[in-house]
């Protein structure tokens, strides 16, 4: 019978579906597939160009030092070796400036003096060994020699191989190689001396091959902390400890002892091989310079690229394989015959000038021909010894065999998803004069033993999905709720899949009305309920076989809590969901506790005090889910066990363990995302333990104008504003729509205790509760924790659609945001000692943000007094007191008018700016044709902008369609950074939420309408199905009551007698209202009762109405609102009065500028004059539009090495298990049996098109 009662058929004939489209993927795969290989391809083309032009540079001014080449006369060969020095410490020069930066903005502890001294002697000799080896003894040997003997500095990181290889015994199957490599270059050095010492002996060359040897022997030590920590040596391993926690320090003082032997190795070695210093000229134009500057900047830029290439898991195509054919290839380029001859030029010094080739290339063809030339003049080629070319070539295939027998473990090196810098290379240091080699052997040996460890014991990271709801309507729910079933079915709860787990949390304010038998779910709560049943329907039904029987809904759980009630749901991967339904008569429900709006009445000049629904959103929400899930789900089981018995050290260490692997998700109740947002934003949290919250691109959805405004806008702010904070220092808000917390950062001091506080003060109102988002942030930040942006991590949220919802969110934003700016530089010296992410110079660059957002207003002003100047053709002055009457009236009706009146006022003076600005831009696109010159401060910067952004556009291909509403946005510009600034400043004390705003209660024609699309998106629209109403198709509740409702233990209900005294009405119109999805009445555990009752009553009961504070609260807000309002525009009136007096000065203190043509000529005649504040102004801002455009470059590049690297992983894993999760589903439903003359009953889960942006 219930069976029959809670389904219904369709006939055979009518088996045609309606079903929503839900996207799975954020790109299509083969897009993802391309953008992977085009890019590893890009990086591996350009880190084996990179290292040629370093390696021939490098060989080149080696050769040049050589008595037999001809390019560089004897008189001038100490300018090659001063070269040569200059390319040894470059790098070191490079790292002393990143590490010095380091030192004095960010972190740094002093080395001990034993590590100290052990740093010094192992640099002393590297640097040593490196110098003697290129400056001494290579410029006597043939190019081949000289190519491949650089190989053989990896000897004695063989030979440490081998030793961990016996000390680890389960690795011995891996000792040939190393054991062949020392073999390998050991035979190498033989035929080497052998090639040299048998054929052509002498003294000088003797020298030269036992110092070649013993260099390449000393240089070799340099990457002895890539085994220090595999020999169980507890002092070499408590020296690699110390380097690594006082890094900076030791880069510091390894590059200047490294600077510091390679100049003394230069300076004394010029007059020891009889040469004088005064002959040198140092002509900047030489070959040799050049060879210098480009050795240097392509071995930096081939290190940078390396490390690109391991970010994006292209280890063996974009780094091993190009840096063992970089040798190779160099020696058949310079073994490449010729025919071309070098001009007859003698020893003199003015070799210079008989040597001038025409052009680059041919400069490049004479040199690497006089580089062929040391091979030429050997006796074993001019007299074809064969054995000495044999032991030559033997020699040269030694090395680099034995170059790669030893670092082969990078082949088959596995890193993470993501990996930081200092985890795949030992030193932050790279050899100019050995680059392929050092990139090689720099690469942690120990990775691979690290990583076959992390995968035995892997620590499961649990993620918390908390969304806040209020009065979303359907299609808001309908995206979060999608999105959420579509995270499960990505990671479903298996033993498989336990990298990741997720649980749904869904915080309903004010979810309960009255009635006449007591508290019923509202209408939102109900729609939310049907939602939940379609969308599990639709993932249930993967399978769109029409002979494919259908599975029915599982039984769910209803709850009865002191909230007022819980819906628990085991989604169809087996995840749980948990929608937690708030009575606000039991649970205080305001946000920032409960909230008071203060209106001046203009007319009856009395204040208006009420409460108001408007701030149910978040704070409270948050509240509880803060301490439900951190402080009771996280510590509850630790103190359980710690009851019984257990050791504390082991419990404290488990806690902070799962303190730094439990994130939050928080999440607004429209935000629609995918998958791989979530996880793009689980790898910073991951990778990085200092980050304590990271967010997402946000894109705001919606139709109309003003959506159109914010889509540009949201677009610029993170395109430049975000990536710059990102890179220079750390981002100053994570919008609460979108963004992950660690449960460690959350639970840290002066943040999750601090973030209950009760507003007390009237800052407090304007802080806390306007941006409780950037507030919290605020405490992070404060706190040392770091807040990333990850561009590639993709949400969706519905944005304000009218003018007057617009201007009321910004009303709460703006002064939220200043106040916590301000909050934040105040405190700049104390949290730039505990957050490392926070440097002087980035507060600096914070307060220079501040200052130009709080001349804004001004600035505006003086834009459109230029506009009349522009299409009038008035008086400067004139135009500026005519462009400042507009905004001070309307200032001084703010003050006067109720807030709808003046946002009635500000729609129609936007209307009216943007026919001026829209008049400003053909003004200045007409003058500039007038000039018959774009080279015009006005062309400059109109032209300057315009490029700007279209550049950043483009980087952005996804997001290129947003330029289009950059005409609005320019358009728009009085209207959000003048009259809506003037409306926030004026109305800060107006405290309301301002947006989903609802009177005490529902239209009864808004709830028809609700109704009526659940009715038509839950039933189908065909007339096969039986006539009768959803409504009318329930079971009598006397039966629900019998067969659904369990029995609840008799302690329970004796302790806990809200459960069940009175009967909670409630809990059987859920029920009624879910018919066909099945909620099953169930008791929650007494432990967690206890919870919700302490809680409650310390934190979430009602707050009683205390009208004498609510006035004094009034007044204060009032009076805070007056003061800032001075100081606000009292800036703004200076920078203004400032300007008019320099303009009525005159030319006396103008700046003139020539009229300079696009041709390059000027007319000397013609001038433009510019004041100092408006040059002030404009290179301030040119300056830091270019810092967000660097900053953003940066940012595009590691979003690109990211989102490469998670297709690379995470992509391919999603594919492995999806058929897997097919199984699943299908063994975890049973089949339902039908009648006769019937098909397969196919829910229509809703008439609309879900389509995922």
């Amino acid at each position: 019978m219930e069976q029959k009662q809670r389904h219904e058929f369709r006939p055979s004939w009518d088996l045609c579906r309606e079903v929503p489209y839900i996207q799975d993927d954020q790109m299509p795969k083969k897009r993802v597939r391309c953008l992977k290989w085009f890019s590893c391809a890009i990086v591996g083309m350009l880190v084996f160009a990179l290292a040629l032009l370093s390696k021939t540079s490098f060989l080149l001014l080696i050769t040049f030092g050589n008595n037999q080449t001809e390019i560089i006369c004897s008189e001038q060969k100490p300018t090659t070796f001063l070269g040569i020095g200059f390319v040894l410490v470059g790098p070191s020069v490079l790292l002393l400036l990143k590490s010095t930066w380091k030192f004095i903005f960010k972190s740094a502890t002093m080395p001990s003096k034993k590590t100290l001294f052990w740093v010094l002697c192992v640099e002393f000799l590297v640097a040593l060994g490196a110098a003697v080896l290129t400056i001494v003894a290579m410029p006597h040997f043939d190019i081949v020699t000289n190519v491949m003997i650089l190989n053989s500095v990896s000897i004695l990181s063989a030979v440490f191989q081998v030793v961990a290889e016996c000390l680890a015994k389960e690795r011995k199957r891996l000792i040939m190689l190393p054991v062949c490599s020392i073999f390998l270059i050991v035979t190498g050095y033989v035929l080497f001396a052998i090639n040299y010492l048998v054929f052509e002996s002498s003294l000088e060359i003797n020298i030269s091959i036992g110092l070649a040897i013993v260099g390449t022997i000393c240089v070799s030590v340099n990457w002895w902390e890539n085994y220090s920590t595999l020999f169980a040596v507890s002092f070499l391993e408590d020296i690699s400890r110390d380097i690594a926690q006082s890094r900076n320090v030791v880069c510091i003082i390894s590059s200047l002892m490294r600077i510091l032997v390679t100049s003394a190795v230069v300076g004394a070695y010029v007059p020891l091989s009889g040469r004088e210093w005064k002959s040198v000229k140092l002509v900047f134009e030489t070959v040799i310079v050049s060879l210098v500057v480009i050795q240097i900047a392509s071995s930096a830029l081939c290190r940078w690229f390396v490390v690109v290439a391991c970010k994006m898991h292209a280890l063996r195509r974009s780094f091993v394989l190009p840096m063992y054919l970089a040798s190779i290839t160099v020696l058949a380029l310079f073994l490449i015959p010729t025919s071309v001859r070098l001009p007859d030029s003698n020893q003199t010094s003015t070799c210079f000038e008989n040597f001038q080739p025409k052009s680059s290339f041919i400069w490049w063809h004479f040199m690497l021909i006089d580089a062929k030339r040391t091979l030429n003049t050997r006796d074993i080629v001019v007299h074809k010894k064969t054995g000495g070319l044999v032991c030559l070539g033997c020699s040269a295939l030694s090395w680099w065999l034995g170059l790669m027998l030893s670092t082969v473990y990078i082949w088959y090196l596995k890193i993470h998803r993501i990996e930081r810098t200092q985890d795949l290379f030992v030193r932050r240091m790279y050899e100019g004069a050995f680059l392929e080699q050092s990139m090689l052997l720099n690469t942690r040996f120990e990775i691979r033993k690290r990583i076959k460890e992390k995968k035995c014991a892997k620590e499961t990271i649990k993620v918390f999905l908390c969304a806040t709801m209020w009065h979303e309507n359907y299609d808001e729910m309908m995206k979060i709720i999608i999105s959420m079933f579509r995270l499960d079915k990505y990671r479903p709860k298996t033993k498989e899949q336990r990298d990741v787990e997720f649980e749904f949390h869904i915080y309903f304010d004010d979810a309960f009305k009255d009635v006449d038998n007591g508290r019923h779910a509202n209408e939102y709560a109900e729609i939310l309920v049907d939602v939940i049943k379609e969308v599990y329907t639709i993932f249930s039904e993967e399978d769109p076989c029409i002979f494919k029987q259908k599975a029915a809904l599982p039984h769910q759980k209803i709850i009865n809590t002191r909230a007022r009630g819980r819906l628990e749901y085991t989604l169809p991967k087996g995840n749980l969901m948990m929608v937690h339904l708030k009575d606000k008569t039991l649970i205080r429900h305001k946000k920032r506790w409960s909230q008071v709006r203060f209106m001046k009445d203009p007319v009856k000049t009395q204040i208006q005090i009420f409460f108001t629904h408007n701030f149910t959103i978040h704070l409270c929400s948050q509240i509880m889910y803060l301490y439900y899930i951190l402080g009771w789900r996280l510590n509850r089981q630790y103190f359980k066990n710690l009851k019984a018995g257990e050791e504390l050290d082991y419990f404290k260490d488990n806690l902070k363990k799962d303190k730094e692997s439990t994130y939050i998700l928080a999440l607004d109740g429209d935000t629609d995302f995918q998958p791989s947002a979530v996880m793009l934003l689980i790898d910073r949290l991951k990778l990085y333990p200092e980050v304590g919250a990271a967010c997402g691109r946000i894109h705001p959805t919606g139709t109309g104008p003003m959506v159109w405004y914010q889509k540009f806008e949201y677009a610029v702010g993170h395109w430049l504003q975000k990536t710059a904070e990102h890179v220079f220092g750390c981002v100053l808000c994570s919008p609460g729509c979108f963004s992950l917390f660690r449960g460690a950062a959350l639970m840290d001091d002066n943040v999750m205790k601090r973030y209950t506080t009760k507003a007390s003060e009237a800052s407090h109102y304007i802080q806390y509760d306007q941006g409780e988002d950037r507030w919290l942030c605020t405490l992070l930040l404060q706190q040392g924790w770091r807040v990333e942006y990850n561009a590639a991590s993709d949400a969706y949220t519905n944005a304000p659609q009218d003018f007057k919802e617009f201007y009321n969110q910004r009303r709460r934003w703006g002064p939220s945001t200043m106040a916590n700016t301000i909050d934040l530089l105040g405190s700049g010296r104390l949290t730039s000692q505990r957050n490392s992410s926070i440097s002087k110079p980035y507060i600096l660059y914070q307060i220079i943000s501040m200052a130009a957002s709080i001349l804004g207003p001004a600035t505006i002003c003086l834009m459109i007094s230029g506009s009349f100047v522009f299409i009038l053709n008035m008086d400067k002055n004139i135009a500026l007191a005519l462009a400042i009457v507009p905004p001070t009236v309307y200032l001084i009706l703010c003050f006067k008018l109720k807030s709808d009146t003046q946002i009635k006022i500000a729609a129609i003076m936007s209307v009216l700016y943007a026919f001026l600005m829209a008049g400003t831009i053909l003004s200045i696109i007409g003058d500039l044709v007038k000039q018959k010159t774009f080279l015009t401060p006005s062309g400059l910067f109109l032209i300057g902008m315009v490029v700007l952004y279209i550049i950043t556009a483009a980087l952005h291909p996804q997001e290129f369609s947003l330029v289009i509403y950059g005409l609005l946005y320019f358009l728009c510009i009085p209207s959000g950074y003048l009259l809506l600034v003037i409306y926030s400043i004026v109305n800060m004390n107006n405290v309301t939420w301002g947006t989903r705003e609802t009177g005490s209660q529902t239209k009864t024609t808004a709830v028809d309408t609700i109704k009526k699309k659940v009715m038509n998106a839950t039933c189908c629209k065909c007339p096969c199905l039986e006539s009768e109403d959803l409504s009318e198709k329930t079971l009598p509740a006397e039966e629900i009551t019998k067969t659904e409702k369990p029995q609840i233990p008799s302690e329970t209900q004796r302790d806990h007698e809200f459960q069940l005294s009175p009967h909670q009405t409630w809990i059987e119109h859920l029920q009624m209202k879910s018919y066909e999805f099945p909620l099953d009445e169930s008791a929650l555990p007494l432990d967690e009762i206890d919870f919700w009752r302490q809680l409650q009553k310390k934190y979430l009961e009602p707050l009683k109405e205390n009208k004498e504070q609510q006035e004094k609260i009034a007044d204060d807000l009032r009076e805070l609102r007056n003061k800032v309002t001075f100081a606000f525009f009292f800036c703004n009136a200076l920078w203004l009065v400032a300007t008019f007096f320099l303009q009525a000065i005159g030319d006396s203190v103008s700046l003139k500028i020539p009229k300079i043509y696009p041709n390059g000529t000027y007319d000397p005649t013609e001038v433009f004059s510019l004041d100092p504040i408006a040059l002030m102004f404009l290179l301030s801002f040119t300056v830091l539009l270019l810092m967000q455009f660097v900053g953003m470059l940066y940012h595009r590049i590691y979003t690109l090495i990211h989102f490469v690297a998670y297709a690379d992983t995470e992509i391919k894993s999603y594919r492995k298990q999806s058929h897997l999760s097919h199984q699943i589903l299908d063994s975890n439903h049973q089949p339902e049996t039908y009648g006769p003359d019937t098909a397969l009953c196919f829910k229509n889960p809703s008439a609309r098109a879900i389509t995922s942006v």
